[in-house]
């Protein structure tokens, strides 16, 4: 298969729904060798500040020199940035070659009986074949959904299990409280395998610290009160770490120093366990660590921000941010979100802020209608707007906004790519 014909195969897999389990993956990875097992893993779920911790984590290494792969989605701006190797999406061809090993390996389970596997399961299987043949010394490898049962759980020694923080999110797959939804989560610890947590409300953190002594892990957890001197604005932090001295951050906003505090602590773990970092590379990888669609400013004049918050806890953290670094600016608000999430908890939370606020409909099968969105959104704003097509909502937010106010586009990472290249057409980027 060429680059075009694996990613219609791949899309074709999608009909086979969505499953969690490990039946499926296993006999899969199994049958194409189990590369998995060949991996140096750091895995990493958690419901919020999964990306922003696996961005620095693999900035880090890559200063420090290791071949660093990582694999995480969605995607936000383009399809081969799942599957990274330092910093670098994979190469069409270099896709279209694993992807023809597992096709390989799904047919082979057909022609069994068994079922075919899920379009996570052959894109994770993907990401295994690409990392083994790529020769990585670390991957990082962050969940789809929950831990136990989601198709990355087959790693069966990883060098260290990182928990984010942990709030309630995809509730009909993972459970009613935090309690069961933090037990499906702490699935990927493992036995006698490192693990760092980061501060978690007390029900959660029961659970983990529980499965942790079950399991004989290292368990640590990394407190964001232990870094000092901390400032922030809308364009960078920087904060003073017992270990590391002072770090620069070009992420920002108040929970990011939850996901810095928790990626240094699990350098630290790494460096006493065979994956020694120099405080250089430390720092440098800080300060050169970027993830997009992370509270990132895309134009300016007015400033228009996007950010994936897509649910309670994340609206809360983005709340604080905005108010931190806006206080007294005019904000308009552009939101468009998935039906299965949180998404009256947000309004309630930050539709107050705004002068005005436009709703759209994500392209993903998964969206709520924008006019079912506005609906809900005028019970807590009197100026919500529908926009049939995402231009237009671009359009009015950037002429009905103040040069010195601010544009926010939150919730689902969806429909992110899409607006960003509609500023673009606009001449507006930055």
């Amino acid at each position: 298969m060429d680059y075009k014909n694996a990613r219609e195969w791949v899309e074709s897999t999608k009909q086979y729904g969505s499953l969690l389990g490990l039946d499926s993956i296993r006999e899969l990875m199994h049958r194409l060798g189990d590369v998995q097992d060949t991996l140096a893993v750091i895995h990493v779920a958690g419901t919020n500040g999964k990306g922003s911790t696996c961005t620095m984590l693999a900035s880090i290494y890559e200063q420090a020199g290791y071949r660093v792969g990582r694999y995480s989605s969605p995607a936000v701006f383009s399809y081969r940035e799942v599957f990274q190797v330092n910093g670098d999406p994979i190469e069409r061809n270099a896709y279209a070659k694993a992807a023809s090993r597992v096709r390989g390996a799904c047919e082979a389970m057909l022609v069994d009986g068994l079922s075919h596997p899920t379009v996570f399961e052959v894109e994770t299987a993907i990401a295994f074949v690409f990392f083994a043949d790529m020769q990585c010394d670390l991957v990082i490898l962050e969940t789809g959904m929950g831990g136990a049962t989601d198709a990355t759980n087959l790693i069966k020694k990883p060098v260290c299990s990182v928990l984010t923080t942990i709030s309630m999110d995809h509730m009909a797959f993972l459970g009613n409280t935090i309690s069961e939804i933090a037990g499906v989560k702490a699935g990927i610890l493992k036995e006698g395998c490192p693990a760092v947590s980061t501060v978690q409300e007390d029900a959660a953190a029961a659970v983990i610290a529980a499965r942790a002594d079950t399991l004989h892990c290292a368990y640590t957890v990394a407190d964001a009160t232990k870094l000092s001197d901390v400032s922030y604005d809308a364009d960078g932090m920087q904060f003073t770490h017992p270990v590391w001295g002072r770090i620069h951050l070009h992420l920002t906003g108040s929970f990011q120093l939850m996901n810095a505090s928790l990626a240094l602590e699990v350098v630290d773990r790494l460096c006493e366990d065979g994956y020694p970092v120099t405080e250089e590379a430390v720092r440098a990888g800080m300060e050169k660590a970027r993830w997009s669609g992370r509270f990132e400013t895309i134009a300016d004049h007015p400033r228009m921000i996007i950010d994936g918050a897509h649910n309670e806890d994340a609206a809360k953290r983005l709340y604080q941010t905005l108010v931190h670094c806006f206080l007294g600016k005019q904000f308009t608000f552009i939101i468009g979100v998935l039906a299965d999430k949180e998404h009256e908890k947000m309004l309630k939370l930050l539709l107050p802020l705004a002068e005005r606020v436009y709703t759209v409909t994500p392209h993903n099968p998964r969206a709520m209608d924008g006019a079912d969105l506005a609906a809900e959104a005028g019970k807590y704003h009197d100026h919500v707007k529908n926009e049939m097509q995402l231009a237009d909502a671009v359009r009015d937010a950037f002429e009905g906004t103040p040069k010195d106010g601010v544009v926010v586009a939150f919730g689902s990472l969806s429909y992110l790519g899409e607006l960003r290249e509609e500023v673009r057409k606009r001449g507006e980027d930055r």
